[in-house]
């Protein structure tokens, strides 16, 4: 497929397209757009930055434009949506809600966006009239069908966006839930950036006869940004990071910690360093972080630093540099947080830090990536770092000590996800509590992984039971399946 001419998309969405960031279809897109225009239900896989927002976005809004029976398109009842959009994060929703404003503009489409952290009054108010694309987070929407702010009955289209994400969030019963308000005759558009047993059960009870649509594979990803890692105690990653970040080549770094608290200290100890930085998670207000966003995009803020949920739906292509400062325990979120300095088809730079603890995270990463990552030292990092080209051209193999690193370090607690009660340095976004302990962590240090509780309480009234990782593998979730949710 070479043009979006030759999907038969309405003319309006053409002309949106023309001044709009795709000249010619991704993969996603060309594979997915002529079956959802067709009213198939849809599984795809891609991760973000594939273009995955407009492969739904586009075709849905096509289906939108149609006149009905009467000649006119028809408008959605009130108190009620068209199409519904579940996203798992506030940064996502708003992401998809823009895109749909965007490519409708010229269709007369209405666009309402309903996530948690601001008032519910201006969204209760937009719900009562109706609109034709709701984007959502599912506490804040069953919040809404709970009060009767909205139904959800006559609901023509649903996509579940993220569920992989929405999964480790802690979101499948709410999710079951939502599902149960809207009506058996339904498309349904299903995206997931993986696809292991538990996410394929929940998928096989929301779809209906689907098409399958997969590209990019996890490991394509880590292919196309040039990684180092850096063997560092804790206590000196962060005068290791104020050193890096004296280099003005790093101009845009989004930085990854794996708790809202390590987040916190490591912008302020940026900005007491005179970097230009600010933290973006979960206990963060919507309006600091748009602030934060706004001020990223725009270059004023130099680092981002983030938690993984937190920074789903960030999508900013300019990203020079990608810094674990803490590696995750969940070794696709290693491949996403990278993936914020490729996009689009771009390289990029990814260094991650490596305590000991950390060190059989690292052996995970690099069993589901299918290669190793070479180590530097300080000094030789900071060396590749000066003399990489921009991330937009092709990189440099820069050479650096192979090989993964020797020793047994434990395995830090699965933690806390994002929208739940934070204690201590719980982490967001994270595989719940039941993972084997850490051997040797201490509880009582900042920046070192905690114990975890031996049950975690769900997003929202979500639950998921304790799970174990063994041998980095991860098994089926224990939940009924098979059933239309």
């Amino acid at each position: 497929m070479t043009s979006f001419n030759e999907l038969g998309l309405a003319a309006p969405l053409l002309q949106a397209l023309a001044s709009g960031p795709y000249q010619t279809p991704t993969p996603i897109q060309a594979q997915a757009i002529p079956h959802v225009m067709q009213g198939r239900d849809l599984l795809g896989i891609a991760q973000t930055g594939t273009g995955k927002t407009a492969a739904f976005a586009l075709p849905i809004l096509h289906r939108l434009a149609q006149p009905g029976p009467d000649g006119r398109r028809p408008k959605a009842q009130p108190k009620s949506c068209r199409v519904l959009v579940l996203s798992p994060t506030r940064e996502l929703a708003s992401q998809i809600a823009e895109r749909f404003s965007f490519y409708g503009n010229k269709l007369g489409v209405s666009v309402a966006i309903v996530f948690g952290g601001v008032s519910p009054g201006p969204q209760i108010k937009q719900l009562s009239t109706g609109v034709d694309v709701l984007v959502a987070t599912p506490g804040r929407l069953l919040d809404h069908t709970g009060s009767r702010h909205i139904r959800l009955d006559l609901t023509e289209i649903v996509v579940l966006d993220e569920a992989d994400q929405m999964f480790d969030m802690g979101f499948v019963q709410p999710i079951r839930k939502i599902a149960a308000q809207l009506p058996t005759r339904r498309q349904s558009l299903f995206f997931s950036a993986t696809m292991p047993d538990d996410i394929a059960k929940l998928a096989a009870g929301f779809l209906r006869d689907p098409v399958r649509v997969a590209v990019t594979p996890v490991a394509t990803t880590a292919d196309r940004v040039e990684q180092k890692v850096i063997h560092v105690d804790t206590a000196a990653k962060r005068s290791l990071l104020s050193e890096l970040l004296k280099d003005d080549s790093i101009y845009r770094t989004l930085i990854f910690t794996r708790t809202k608290r390590g987040a916190d200290r490591v912008a302020k100890h940026l900005e007491i360093s005179g970097v230009e930085a600010a933290a973006i998670h979960g206990n963060k207000s919507q309006g600091q972080r748009e602030r934060a966003l706004a001020g990223f995009r725009a270059g004023k803020v130099r680092a981002l630093v983030a938690t993984d949920i937190a920074a789903r739906g960030i999508d900013i292509p300019e990203v020079t540099h990608v810094i674990n400062y803490e590696l995750p325990n969940i070794p696709e979120s290693y491949v996403h947080r990278i993936g914020r300095t490729a996009r689009a088809g771009r390289a990029g730079i990814a260094i991650a830090f490596c305590d000991q603890e950390e060190r059989q995270y690292l052996r995970d990463i690099e069993r589901l990536i299918k290669q190793k990552i070479p180590a530097e030292d300080r000094r030789g990092t900071i060396k590749i770092v000066a003399e990489a080209e921009a991330p937009r051209g092709p990189r440099q193999n820069h050479g650096g000590r192979g090989g993964r690193p020797q020793g047994h370090g434990g395995r830090p607690q699965g933690q806390r996800h994002e929208g739940q009660r934070s204690e201590g340095h719980r982490a967001e976004g994270h595989r719940p509590a039941g993972q084997r302990p850490a051997q040797g962590a201490n509880p009582g240090k900042p920046g070192q992984p905690q114990r975890a509780a031996s049950q975690n309480r769900g997003h929202q009234g979500g639950q998921r039971s304790g799970e174990q990782r063994q041998g980095g593998q991860r098994p089926s979730s224990q939940r009924q399946g098979g059933q239309r949710v």
